[in-house]
């Protein structure tokens, strides 16, 4: 149990890292991509804006002067060798935030076409990758799939549209997402390396946080066996002396009781004893093919008599001739605790059916019966050891609130499953799916 303890503890904060990893690593990558689109977009709308084409001019170059002096009307003016002509004011470039070498290295091509969709024109003087059928094919099939923005293969695209013409710019981006696609490889690779370390030092630290849990469970596991074994030595010998009591003086009210509780320590001891044995993870169940049918029928059987003398009546469905590999004495136990606990808990008068059959691949076991009050959904505090869902752990009952524990334990050592559940609120069904 405390390593299943540990492997959802590891599981828990690695899912919790990795997605809070996968959160920034996304919202970085796609800002980084945003970036990209956007800076794209601003030289589309600068070429638009220049009618097609990116005009050198636009850098406000000053004329240059042919004697190299200074203009005689201001004498004491002197040149700002750090100033460069396009970072003027006016440089239209400075405006949109753009570099102003962003003339030399934008490489873009541009297809005009006429409102039919014929091609009328197209400019690839800009860009040496492509060709004018390439240019050609780029725009017509964008035309054809109405698309107005956006990317095909490396090259951003917008659709600005005038009174006659239609014109496709395309702007190559292959640089800018190359390395968009290097850092969203590396942050990756550097994300699942992080990943790992960050699983080794959570496997490490564990292993000391769970230290002192384990060994405090430990402790318990052997105090409740070592216990366990301990009352079975005063309980013998008070089963022997009260049967010399009975031998001699007659059986009375008295030893009577005392062989009752005697049997009901007996019990409880064997139940811990058994909890104990199936938490530890050494501890495996034999398991073999058996007559599963035949063992639920013997064994629920006997229930019948002891429910009718308690004024309620049992039913019992069960397929026959079904077949399951388990450990059939557990399968016993399971069955026997499961009515023991229905006909314990009934109402009086009550109605009690146990049904045993097939589901797909699935062997369903289930007993329902009817209880006085219980909130309606599903109820799997009841197979917490020692729950009693009366508060004031009154044994009128003669349950210790620890037969479901036991049940519960057996269905998984078999890899199944065990829910509760009240439809109505004046029912409870135990359904087992082994």
């Amino acid at each position: 149990m405390l390593r299943k303890l540990r492997h959802k503890f590891i599981a828990t904060a690695m899912c919790s890292i990795a997605a809070v990893l996968l959160l920034i690593m996304s919202a970085i990558n796609i800002a980084n991509y945003v970036n990209v689109c956007n800076r794209a977009d601003s030289r589309i709308t600068m070429i638009a804006d220049n009618g097609g084409h990116l005009d050198p001019t636009s850098a406000n170059t000053p004329p240059k002067s042919t004697s190299g002096s200074v203009d005689s009307t201001d004498k004491n003016a002197v040149p700002d060798a750090g100033k460069k002509p396009s970072d003027g004011p006016d440089n239209p470039q400075k405006k949109d935030g753009m570099s102003p070498e962003a003339m030399f290295d934008t490489r873009f091509f541009t297809v005009t076409l006429l409102e039919d969709g014929t091609i009328d024109q197209i400019d690839t003087g800009k860009i040496a990758a492509i060709s004018s059928d390439s240019a050609s094919a780029y725009a017509s099939t964008l035309y054809e799939r109405h698309k107005t923005t956006g990317f095909i293969d490396c090259y951003r695209y917008k659709l600005v549209t005038t009174d006659a013409t239609r014109m496709y710019i395309f702007v190559n981006c292959e640089r800018e997402l190359g390395t968009f696609r290097t850092f969203l490889l590396t942050s990756a690779c550097i994300s699942v390396a992080g990943m790992f370390v960050v699983y080794l030092l959570v496997l490490f630290f564990s292993g000391k946080i769970m230290k002192p849990v384990a060994e405090s469970y430990e402790k318990q596991k052997r105090f409740i066996t070592d216990a366990s074994h301990e009352i079975k030595t005063p309980l013998t010998i008070i089963d022997a002396n009260t049967e010399v009591l009975e031998m001699t003086g007659g059986e009375n009210q008295w030893t009577k009781s005392i062989r009752k509780q005697i049997a009901r320590l007996t019990s409880l001891t064997e139940k811990l004893v058994f909890l104990s044995r199936m938490d530890e993870e050494s501890t495996r169940l034999e398991m073999e093919n058996f007559a599963i049918s035949d063992a639920v029928l013997d064994t629920a059987d006997p229930f019948m008599a002891v429910a009718a003398s308690r004024g309620k009546e049992l039913s019992i469905d069960v397929t026959p001739d079904l077949t399951y590999k388990g450990n059939e004495g557990s399968i016993r136990q399971l069955v026997s605790l499961l009515l023991d606990n229905a006909i314990k808990y009934s109402t009086e008068n009550g109605q009690i059916r146990l049904t045993f059959h097939t589901r797909g691949k699935n062997l369903i076991l289930s007993v329902w019966n009817t209880v006085e009050n219980i909130e309606p959904g599903r109820h799997d505090e009841l197979f917490e050891r020692f729950y009693r869902a009366d508060k004031s752990r009154n044994q009128k009952s003669g349950g210790f609130g620890i037969g479901l524990s036991v049940v519960s334990a057996i269905v998984h050592a078999h890899k199944g499953k065990i829910c509760a559940h009240s439809e109505d609120g004046h029912s409870l069904l135990l359904t087992i799916v082994l």
